[in-house]
């Protein structure tokens, strides 16, 4: 399986999701129209390391996590703590939705 992301500069993107080129296969396919509705499908990463972990230290990963994308041309949508989970819910730098865990 293969999951592709139509988008307008497929370089930037992938720098973007995997900067050293050793993640999960994504294929960036360039298309001439801009996004304009939700996603239908979206990544997660999960950076915190999951409920073994506690609950601080995840916060500590995801939140820095965070920061270091907001620098490299994300935005920030918004912040969920449900269910003794925490997520932040982000944008690429085309915005397409992703969510940070």
């Amino acid at each position: 399986m293969q999951i592709v992301f139509d988008c307008a500069d497929p370089d930037k993107l992938a720098a973007f999701f995997d900067p050293d080129g050793v993640g999960p296969r994504i294929y960036f396919q360039q298309v001439p129209e801009g996004k304009t509705v939700k996603n239908r499908v979206h990544l997660d990463l999960n950076i915190g390391g999951g409920f073994g972990t506690p609950q601080d230290e995840r916060r500590r990963r995801i939140d820095a996590e965070v920061d270091r994308i907001v620098r490299l041309g994300a935005r920030q949508a918004r912040t969920v703590e449900e269910r003794g989970g925490y997520f932040v819910n982000m944008f690429d730098p085309e915005g397409n939705e992703f969510d940070v865990h």
